[in-house]
């Protein structure tokens, strides 16, 4: 079966053509780069609109790059729920509008069950039931996840997601945006033993996160460092800070798992294409002897691939949205309590 996926959950207008759920043919992604450095990040509006510019010819793009016509598509898969509901829109009015006119069926993904199955189309041999830790810029997010589309969400960020502490912490070091890839640059110039930062909630019985005192304790540290006019290390305190996020993540993923009875992890989302944390949880797997899975780098960040993907398991299991379907900013995943299908 031939899917065409759709993805504006946020910055990324994003198109792919995928077979069977597994084969990518296409995959085009066009980011807001030039708008994300002017604005200092995401402006939802200005962000709508550019999706609303792209999404036509991001499309012709993944069906020319697939050597595809329209006529040739047989289902449509949306990001429909959690992200910026403008962005959301975007995305979900075209896809309606080709599922009608192509007479194929149409089916809403929950943006976050994209991105686990950016592993599954990286690893298909990637066992279940596994814990999957989903860390991005908006999102961090521990899950068990089950067969049959079945999630139990273990703990979510009460505060700034780490991707989004990533992104806040560069900014205030004047190091652009978006932050995560030039501290991950950055640190590996540093010494990540040179600042005790805080782990927050590393020992709470919770799988709950928190980067806010994080953030707060390194800006602060900062401002000390200027106010005696010492020297600014700055890849010394990248690489410190990035520890100290590589460390609560790993620790309480891994921990999880155990808890669980399962010795497999995903990491997915645009987080997990640092090299510091994928390098810890690969250490830590090592020692405990688990298995962790990682997606292929063009398909950690948002992209319609792992949409495409997620909507062909979603007409397996009989779960089609249908030309009602509805774009939510905030929903919980399929099989949740009160979660949508």
């Amino acid at each position: 079966m031939l899917i065409l996926g759709i993805e504006t959950s946020c910055d990324e207008t994003a198109a792919a053509l995928v077979a069977d759920g597994k084969t990518i043919l296409s995959s085009v992604i066009a980011a807001q780069l030039d708008l994300l450095r002017k604005y200092g990040g995401v402006v939802p509006e200005v962000a709508a609109r550019r999706h609303t510019e792209l999404i036509g010819y991001v499309i012709q793009e993944a069906l020319d790059k697939a050597g595809k016509h329209l006529a040739d598509i047989e289902a449509v898969a949306v990001t429909a729920w959690q992200g910026l509901v403008g962005c959301l829109l975007v995305g979900v009015a075209a896809a309606k509008s080709l599922s009608y006119t192509q007479g194929v069926p149409l089916v809403g993904v929950h943006h976050i069950e994209g991105h686990i199955y950016a592993n599954r189309l990286s690893h298909p041999e990637m066992p279940l039931p596994h814990v999957c830790l989903t860390v991005s810029g908006g999102h961090t997010m521990l899950l068990y996840v089950g067969g049959d589309g079945k999630y139990e969400l273990l703990g979510t960020t009460l505060d700034d997601a780490a991707g989004e502490a990533f992104d806040k912490i560069a900014k205030f070091l004047g190091l652009g945006f978006p932050g995560g890839p030039v501290i991950d640059k950055l640190a590996g110039e540093g010494n990540r033993r040179a600042f005790a930062f805080p782990r927050p909630m590393l020992r709470a019985a919770s799988y709950d996160f928190s980067f806010s005192g994080l953030k707060t304790a390194v800006i602060n540290m900062f401002k000390e460092k200027v106010a005696r006019g010492e020297a600014l290390p700055l890849a010394d305190i990248a690489a410190s800070f990035q520890e100290a996020v590589a460390e609560v993540l790993v620790s309480k993923t891994l921990r999880a798992a155990a808890e669980r009875g399962v010795t497999t992890v995903s990491v997915t989302g645009g987080v997990s294409a640092n090299s510091r944390l994928r390098a810890a949880f690969e250490e830590a797997c090592r020692r405990r002897g688990f298995k962790v899975f990682f997606p292929d780098l063009s398909l950690c960040t948002d992209n319609a691939a792992m949409i495409a993907a997620a909507g062909y398991a979603k007409i397996e299991r009989g779960e089609i949205s249908g030309l009602l379907l509805t774009a939510l900013p905030n929903a919980p995943l399929p099989g949740q309590a009160g979660g949508i299908v």
